[in-house]
């Protein structure tokens, strides 16, 4: 196994996780009201779905496609 595709499973893994707290975070009581009131979710929420979704695309990227 060559370390760009160890390093993609570490990214895939991680990625999937900031997605999970992050999709915990969005349904939380206080960041569903800071949702109500502003219509959008909170910085830290944001950053988790953000490093998340980015994080498990260069994942998948590097362990599915990269040879």
């Amino acid at each position: 196994m060559g370390s760009s595709k160890l390093v993609g499973i570490v990214l895939l893994v991680v990625g999937i996780a900031l997605l999970y707290f992050g999709y915990q975070s969005t349904q939380s009581v206080g960041n569903q009201l800071t949702e109500t009131v502003t219509g959008r979710f909170t910085d830290e929420t944001m950053w988790y779905l953000i490093g998340g979704a980015a994080a498990t695309a260069a994942g998948a990227f590097l362990t599915f496609f990269r040879k």
